[in-house]
């Protein structure tokens, strides 16, 4: 049996890198997988979802939300909250949930949060809303991570979620492109520091995917350079090969292959998964 920790699961990626998982493991008999996870929103989204054993939901997020279990489709489903730069919580977010699944083996750090600005404009605080969350939040949930597995002695997977911005640099998004570049370049230290153990980290690095984080962003950018947000999104189709926006689906199952033992030889790489958009 096989435990999973994943950080903002009821919506886009995360939601569907849950939903992907379970679908695919659950086809095979031998596999059992439990998940855990920390969410944005809320947890209705899981309502199609077939877990195997035991989901813990947590929300990330300042506010306060409900502290609630039930059942559906086999899983119990726990919805707590948590704020992802905060080390102590994050640390007993960890292992309370490897605790309550008897381990952990999988980890996929997702929560993230964007703005959008020239330089000029950029405040301390967008700087460190966007820093705090994309890099530190990643390290502190790695940090935690990798200290379970390695107490546990497993030999466990973790899978960061960076974006075509931390390899790319994007205008108007020069704080969320370095949070990002930031992410890639943690993931690879960590590889090396922790592939002796036989832990795997890696990332990946979506494009334009369709998303609410996307829709905010295009209304950002239409305002800023003037334009539609029609002409935004025709912009990017333009800037994409294959020539469609991205579904949180075509991340999951990246997110999905690179848990799995199909990607036992894969560690530091940040996997894109851009339609063409990138292609380094």
């Amino acid at each position: 049996m096989a435990t999973g920790f994943f950080t903002d699961t009821t919506l886009c990626i995360g939601c569907k890198a849950c939903e992907v998982a379970c679908k695919q493991w659950n086809q095979l008999p031998a596999d059992n997988y439990e998940f855990t996870g920390m969410s944005y929103d809320n947890t209705a989204a899981l309502g199609s979802t077939t877990w195997r054993h035991v989901a813990f939901i947590e929300q990330f997020g300042d506010g306060a939300a409900p502290h609630a279990s039930s059942h559906a489709n086999g899983a119990t489903v726990i919805a707590e909250t948590l704020d992802v730069r905060a080390a102590a919580a994050t640390k007993r977010a960890v292992e309370g949930a490897a605790e309550r699944l008897g381990g952990l083996d999988l980890a996929v750090n997702n929560a993230g949060v964007s703005s959008m600005k020239p330089v000029v404009d950029l405040t301390e605080d967008d700087w460190n809303f966007n820093m705090d969350i994309n890099a530190k939040g990643v390290f502190l949930s790695c940090q935690a991570e990798v200290r379970e597995f390695q107490r546990r002695n497993t030999r466990g997977a973790i899978v960061n979620t960076a974006s075509m911005a931390g390899k790319k640099a994007a205008p108007l998004l020069a704080h969320y492109s370095a949070s990002k570049f930031a992410v890639i370049g943690f993931t690879q230290a960590l590889a090396l520091e922790v592939g002796s153990h036989g832990i795997r980290v890696n990332a990946v690095c979506p494009g334009y995917v369709r998303t609410s984080m996307q829709e905010r962003e295009v209304q950002w950018e239409a305002q800023l350079r003037g334009i539609t947000p029609d002409d935004v999104i025709a912009d990017y189709l333009r800037a994409i090969p294959l020539g469609r926006m991205e579904e949180p689906e075509d991340v999951a199952r990246v997110v999905v292959f690179l848990l799995s033992d199909r990607a036992a030889y894969m560690t530091g790489q940040a996997i894109n998964v851009t339609g063409g958009s990138i292609m380094f």
